[in-house]
This record gives C-alpha cells, structure tokens and sequence, in this order.
C-alpha cells in the first residue's frame, strides 16, 4: 500500500529551499523515507526481542513484521497511544 502526502510551502519557502537544495520534492521524499526505514528497523528490533523473550515465531519480510507488532500491541500508533509516549531513539 501507499500513501501520499501533501506539504503545502508557500513560494518564499520553496524559493528559500531551493537555494539549498536541487530538488525539493526529493528532498522531502528522500527524508520521509529514510525516517521510515529508521521506524521499521525500531519496531523489529522490538518485535526481535520480544518473540525471542516468548518464544513466539516471527513473520517473515519487514512489512508483515511491523503488521505483527502492531497485531501483538508491541507498538501503537502515537495518535492511537492511550497516553503520550515517548518518541522511538
């Protein structure tokens, strides 16, 4: 699945931006990607360590891994978490 996110900048923005950087778009692209790679390898380091604690077999490939922490209440959505938590190191 994918999702699309939009950034509203306003011209000046963009045009401060641009001074910096060739693209702006790939740049933000760029960042949200990595920022989730960094997420994932979080979450299954998580779910690592609490399957090997309970002896629990792992999914198989990194999507169905975050699926199965999530399915395991391992992690929760900061929007859905029943009180504020801190954010993932």
């Amino acid at each position: 699945m994918t999702t699309t996110i939009n950034i509203s900048l306003s011209s000046s923005e963009i045009k401060a931006l641009e001074v910096d950087l060739t693209s702006v778009q790939e740049w933000a692209d760029n960042a949200l990607t990595n920022r989730a790679r960094i997420a994932t390898d979080q979450v299954i380091q998580k779910l690592v360590a609490h399957c090997n604690q309970n002896e629990i077999a792992m999914a198989v490939g990194k999507e169905a891994q975050v699926d199965q922490a999530y399915e395991l209440g391992i992690v929760v959505a900061r929007k859905d978490a029943p009180e504020p938590i801190a954010p993932m190191e």
